[in-house]
């Protein structure tokens, strides 16, 4: 009986990644990192004419637009705004290499899907601002809305899953004594949509005659975090609420929650919980509870506190230091907080609670997380 023998390959027969189309779906698979692409350009000429096609690159963009990492943040201080990275190399982003003169659009509103939102002061016009191609695109206040009203204005921008560079969405909210609105851009067809409304009830309050600012909500300069569909931004005033905008129903409401934050002397964000719902997190003094939004069966809504963590013990601060810590900000994408303390500032992840120091200086500032894919090199 003769011996079983291995065919010799053909001459002609070639591996699957000589098939530039296959090639192409496996490398738009590498992890989203800004060093990936650029080390795998160096395989082969093949694979580098291929990584530096710009539609390839426009392709990996997108497909890992809804998780990105987390490249750093736009950090405002008295001295103007900056980029802090915060990956460690090879995938560090240069400190200068996003850099924006933001001339009148003084005010960052916040960062999604590879976008940056801000607004001129007084707020009449947007920018809408791309950091790592450098496209830029003005826009004004939806008609109808007079900046110089008693109403304090936010922002927020975003694409729909899937959408390539050309299109994003602008939301507009404001709010005011007793009323919120909100409003649409779409860069699609250059028009703001319709201008919603919805009442803000308000506790009565013995020294809102004195105080007026006590007697109304208004919009938190803090960035709005994107959950499922829906937009949320906080509600500061003499309750603490959290003003949430459907864009799918193009409807607004109001959201109690179950801390009356003024009094019990903390601070909160609102964050995505584990699930994909609704969340917060609020600190006072040393401890972080997390809670989470739960939708019954019957349809009601409830709080449920998830986790309480001892943030002295987490970050080695002394709690015989007198010294509130302050959030800074938070990173839907990556539910990452950030943190000033009087050891720094930290980054905190907070589902693993691992967390990262980013400063030993603690500067009063506005942080805006940016998380988008770059392409170092590219």
């Amino acid at each position: 009986m003769s011996s079983l023998r291995r065919r010799p390959c053909s001459p002609s027969a070639s591996s699957p990644l000589d098939d530039d189309d296959l090639l192409s779906e496996i490398l738009l698979r590498l992890p989203p990192h800004p060093s990936s692409l650029p080390r795998a350009s160096l395989v082969s000429k093949s694979w580098r004419l291929l990584i530096s096609d710009p539609r390839f690159v426009r392709r990996f963009r997108i497909h890992h637009r809804r998780h990105p990492p987390l490249l750093g943040c736009f950090v405002r201080t008295a001295s103007g705004l900056s980029f802090e990275p915060t990956m460690s190399a090879p995938n560090r982003v240069p400190s200068g290499l996003l850099r924006f003169d933001s001339g009148d659009f003084s005010r960052p509103l916040g960062c999604r899907h590879g976008l940056a939102l801000f607004s001129g002061h007084p707020p009449q016009r947007f920018l809408v601002w791309d950091p790592v191609t450098g496209d830029q695109h003005r826009l004004p206040v939806p008609p109808g809305f007079h900046p110089g009203t008693d109403l304090e204005v936010n922002g927020a921008v975003l694409r729909a899953a899937g959408e390539g560079d050309a299109h994003f969405r602008v939301a507009f909210v404001a709010a005011g004594k007793a009323l919120a609105l909100a409003c649409v851009y779409s860069s699609e067809t250059g028009l703001w949509g319709d201008i919603i409304s919805t009442p803000v009830a308000v506790k009565t309050n013995p020294l809102a005659r004195r105080f007026p600012a006590l007697g109304r909500h208004i919009v938190s300069p803090e960035h709005a975090v994107l959950v499922g569909d829906s937009l949320y931004w906080q509600l500061t005033g003499w309750e603490s609420r959290i003003l949430e905008f459907d864009l799918e129903n193009q409807s607004l409401a109001v959201i109690r929650v179950p801390l009356d934050v003024l009094y019990d002397g903390g601070t909160f964000t609102i964050t995505r919980a584990a699930g994909g719902g609704l969340g917060f997190l609020f600190v006072s003094e040393f401890t972080a509870q997390v809670w989470e939004r739960n939708i019954g069966c019957d349809g009601v809504a409830s709080w449920a506190l998830v986790t309480t963590t001892d943030l002295d013990k987490l970050l080695s601060l002394v709690p015989k230091l007198h010294y509130n810590i302050e959030i800074l900000g938070f990173a839907e994408e990556n539910n990452v907080v950030f943190m000033m303390t009087a050891r720094g500032v930290f980054a905190v992840q907070l589902h693993s609670l691992q967390f990262k120091r980013l400063s030993e200086f603690n500067v009063t500032a506005e942080y805006y997380p940016f998380e988008s894919v770059y392409t170092a090199g590219l």
